[in-house]
């Protein structure tokens, strides 16, 4: 006889995948997994050994290539994007360059939003040129500038959203769809949103990376990367990764792992924290502007809606006076971090115009939104009434 009080069988929700999802125990039967430092692994045989280097069967062979303990985070982690493959890179920048490098030649385009990390910058502008790969950035604002850009040697199309540290979005699906009837690939920097609040891959990108020491690592502890998505394109950045050498630890990966056992629970204080504070700023008498995606006076307010789950932890502030009143609130908070990380538990400021996005020139800073005064929150785990106060008190 059938219990009609049975329920239905039904997918995993997010959390249960982040925090069950774990690498086989060991004869031990331990409850949590174990780190696994070590730098190599021993082989059955002659034939096991040559079987695992021409990838013939899975397992382990050196760190370097993998190791059960990132094995286990970038599995979990392509669970939670919906990605087919991955793998983990000893940190976020790291992560963005064997995304890159993995697919350009000489004589290869790279089209990207303007918007975009200091050192992603820098890369695009000063380091891929010397190998002979060009790229062009287009303008938000203008969705025209995307096909426009397009040439025939472009090879992959790379964006952020939200941006750093203006709050830029990228409509996902629309470029998706673009990049798509081009026959090119597109890269997402969600690490921002990350995949609790995003899922690129799902809107129509073929590849996400993270800078795992963010968010998802969320107590500012360690460094790591990913880079998660279509299977092709994985085999290209673990190859280029596996002789160039840009290893995640096993430690920082053990790490990484247990952090995405609560990164639900923490994204939805940041972002209710960030919420929270962008309305109560929002007409301050010491601002121009509050940017925080799911502000109504965003410019893209519709956009977020639609592809964000929520707004994110990161409040964009433009104070009145420029330079010297950046300066001035960086100063005198006392309770907020004056840091240039970002996603950690701790509220952090920074003002990028003279630290992360300092080797950008004025003009290149104006383009994307970072003006003088422009102080980018980074709200924490705190209670949200001393986050306000101290940032009043610093404004005052």
């Amino acid at each position: 006889m059938s219990d009609d009080r049975t329920p239905e069988p039904s997918p995993p929700h997010f959390e249960t995948i982040a925090i069950r999802t774990q690498a086989p125990t060991t004869p031990e039967r331990e409850h949590s997994v174990p780190l696994y430092l070590t730098s190599s692994f021993q082989f059955d045989d002659a034939e096991h050994a040559r079987a695992l280097f021409a990838d013939e069967i899975p397992g382990n062979i050196y760190s370097r290539y993998a190791n059960p303990n990132t094995d286990e985070f970038i599995r979990k982690l392509c669970l939670l994007e919906g990605g087919e493959d991955g793998i983990a890179t000893a940190s976020g920048m790291s992560a963005v360059f064997t995304a890159i490098a993995a697919r350009v030649s000489a004589g290869d385009h790279v089209l990207a939003s303007r918007a975009l990390f200091g050192s992603t910058h820098q890369l695009f502008t000063r380091i891929l040129p010397r190998w002979g790969v060009v790229s062009d950035y287009a303008d938000v604002s203008d969705p025209g500038s995307w096909e426009r850009l397009l040439r025939p040697t472009t090879r992959l199309i790379f964006v952020e959203t939200p941006s750093n540290p203006g709050l830029e979005l990228i409509d996902l699906e629309w470029l998706g769809a673009l990049a798509r009837s081009r026959g090119i690939p597109l890269v997402v920097d969600n690490c921002f949103a990350t995949p609790y609040l995003q899922r690129p891959l799902a809107l129509g990108a073929s590849v996400v990376i993270h800078s795992a020491t963010k968010f998802i690592d969320g107590q500012g502890r360690t460094l790591g990367g990913a880079i998660v998505g279509d299977r092709a394109y994985l085999a290209d950045c673990r190859f280029f990764a596996r002789h160039t050498g840009p290893a995640m630890s096993a430690f920082n990966a053990w790490v990484l792992s247990k952090s995405l056992e609560t990164l639900a629970v923490r994204m939805d204080r940041h972002c209710q924290n960030a919420l929270t504070l962008a309305r109560h700023l929002e007409g301050h008498p010491a601002l121009e502007a509050v940017r925080y995606p799911f502000l109504p006076s965003h410019p893209q307010y519709a956009l977020a809606r639609r592809q964000m789950a929520q707004g994110g932890g990161i409040v964009a502030l433009v104070l009145k006076g420029g330079l010297e009143a950046g300066r001035r609130v960086l100063d005198r908070v006392q309770l907020v971090s004056h840091s240039a990380n970002l996603g950690d538990t701790r509220t952090i400021v920074t003002h990028p115009a003279s630290t992360t996005h300092s080797k950008l020139t004025p003009a290149e800073r104006r383009a994307v939104g970072i003006s003088d005064g422009l102080i980018r929150v980074s709200v924490g785990l705190e209670h949200v009434g001393d986050i306000i106060f101290d940032l009043e008190q610093a404004m005052a």
